[in-house]
């Protein structure tokens, strides 16, 4: 996303009625420094090794070539500016591995820009702030609650690490002082050379998850577009659902089958069905995605333009093989069987599926299967898949307050932390939904929060949030909560999942 970005930025910044004079903060990674070559020098600009700062000699091309996590690098690159965009994040499956670097990346180098941008000369009142947040915030949203919008219950699923990153993150920015910023809930981006994209984290998803994607192109496209928002337009300080809208939708399966029909195999021959978790991943339906259409125009691509996409940048070596595949059949049940076994040892990796089976995980298998029994139950391919209706009916949740009201007083508050089953203990309150106010979740935790982050972007007690994951408990007391709990989960269930469950797979590299 924040390489579409740029290029997107770099292609009008002398084409528009105004000019950009552009500043990047960069890892001075050995990827990067060949990514950016050609820009540096188009530029005058004389590569250096390492870290440090190169400017050109008109100033509209700044490189700070440096670490989010080092908070005068970006003091750095944050001086002077009017804008910052913010597509950075150490995302999952990597994240998960390296989780101390997820929380440095993810939450302390969000937490330093915020710092940053109010430290500036008025900068909470004149520099504007574009923050790219996750869906992977509202965890798995399996039908009938596979519809979601802005507002909705966050719940990081169970060992995703990264997700518990990403929603401090967002807090950080929801909670600042600026005066100027949007969270921009990012879907997942398909990028052209999908197939490249081998993990087992592809076996953590449940085939009928329901999914509004975004391609790389309309997702760096969008973030460019919001420098064209205005200052008084009421896009700023609201939390936005980023994806394709109902065009980029797809089901996991439909998308597992449209990615190897390209490759003309059948994806009944080369994975199990058993191999795809039950629940405990994230993707959604978004029912406002066109919400943030409506301001930066970031919706184009679609399934089909993204199919020839993927079509296109197969790589020579795939594109053979499938013109062989479609030809001889013979050929083709022989690529099936190899992909098969190389698959099945991907997800019998320690972070996959049948690794978490054959190695007797028991944590991993109640929180993506339910129970081992219930991993054995799944039938083949020959049975037909439950849910699997893309206009499919779905439950809308309820938020807790009137949201048809245009104006909220301090009932409505009490009455949203009700439901939340704890309490707003402020005793007065302005109507100013960005002024911060105090709250008690049902374990007695006491925290402060503005109204607009609690009832309108979903977030609640923070020191419930995960890690750990308490969530049998939190929904025995938190109706909200409940209502994205128990559609997968039985009320008889007892689970606890320690801070440190997910350190299981720390370190892993991969194979």
């Amino acid at each position: 996303m924040g390489f579409a970005a740029f290029k997107e930025l770099w292609n009008r910044k002398d084409q528009d009625d105004r000019k950009y004079d552009i500043v990047l903060l960069l890892r001075p990674s050995e990827k990067n420094k060949k990514m950016f070559k050609k820009t540096e020098a188009s530029c005058g600009i004389k590569p250096i090794p390492g870290r440090g700062v190169v400017e050109d000699a008109k100033k509209s091309l700044k490189i700070v070539w440096g670490d989010a996590t080092i908070y005068e690098d970006v003091v750095e690159a944050v001086h002077g500016v009017d804008w910052v965009l913010c597509p950075m994040a150490f995302i999952s499956p990597e994240a998960d591995r390296h989780p101390d670097q997820a929380k440095a990346v993810n939450t302390m180098a969000i937490e330093y820009v915020v710092k940053a941008i109010e430290a500036e000369p008025n900068g909470a009142d004149h520099i504007r702030f574009v923050y790219t947040g996750t869906v992977a915030a509202t965890g798995d949203r399996l039908p009938p609650i596979q519809h979601g919008r802005i507002g909705d219950p966050l719940k990081p699923s169970i060992f995703d690490f990264y997700a518990t990153t990403k929603i401090r993150g967002e807090w950080a920015v929801l909670e600042s002082n600026i005066k100027h910023w949007a969270s921009l809930r990012q879907t997942f981006i398909m990028i052209p050379d999908v197939i490249s994209l081998q993990d087992p984290i592809m076996f953590h998803q449940p085939l009928n998850s329901y999914m509004e994607n975004n391609t790389m192109r309309d997702a760096g496209r969008g973030l460019v577009n919001c420098l064209d928002v205005p200052d008084d337009s009421d896009f700023w300080r609201r939390a936005y659902n980023m994806a394709g809208g109902p065009f980029c939708r797809i089901i996991y399966l439909e998308f597992m089958k449209m990615t190897y029909d390209i490759l003309h195999l059948d994806y009944r021959k080369v994975m199990d069905r058993k191999w795809f978790g039950l629940r405990n991943f994230h993707m959604q339906f978004f029912d406002d995605s066109w919400v943030l259409n409506e301001y930066i125009h970031n919706w184009g691509d679609s399934m089909d333009s993204y199919r020839e996409t993927m079509r296109r940048g197969l790589p020579r070596s795939l594109k053979t093989v499938a013109a062989l595949c479609k030809v001889f059949p013979s050929f083709r049940h022989t690529v099936e069987k190899v992909t098969y076994k190389r698959l099945k040892a991907m997800a019998e990796r320690p972070d996959g599926t049948l690794g978490w089976v054959n190695g007797k995980k028991d944590m991993r298998i109640s929180a993506f299967y339910g129970s081992y029994e219930k991993f054995e139950q799944i039938p083949g391919w020959d049975e037909a898949m439950p849910g699997m209706n893309i206009d499919a009916p779905f439950v809308k949740l309820d938020h807790g307050y009137d949201e048809t009201k245009e104006t909220l007083d301090l009932d409505d508050l009490r009455g949203a932390a009700e439901f939340r089953g704890g309490e707003c203990t402020s005793a007065e309150w302005s109507g100013d939904m960005y002024e911060t106010l105090d709250w008690r979740c049902a374990f007695g935790h006491e925290f402060s929060a503005k109204p607009y982050t609690v009832l309108k972007a979903g977030h609640w007690c923070p020191i419930c949030l995960a890690p750990p994951w308490n969530y049998d408990e939190i929904a025995q007391k938190n109706p909200f909560f409940a209502q994205i709990w128990y559609p997968n989960h039985d009320p008889s269930e007892h689970n606890f999942y320690p801070a440190d469950c997910y350190k299981d797979i720390e370190g892993l590299e991969d194979t």
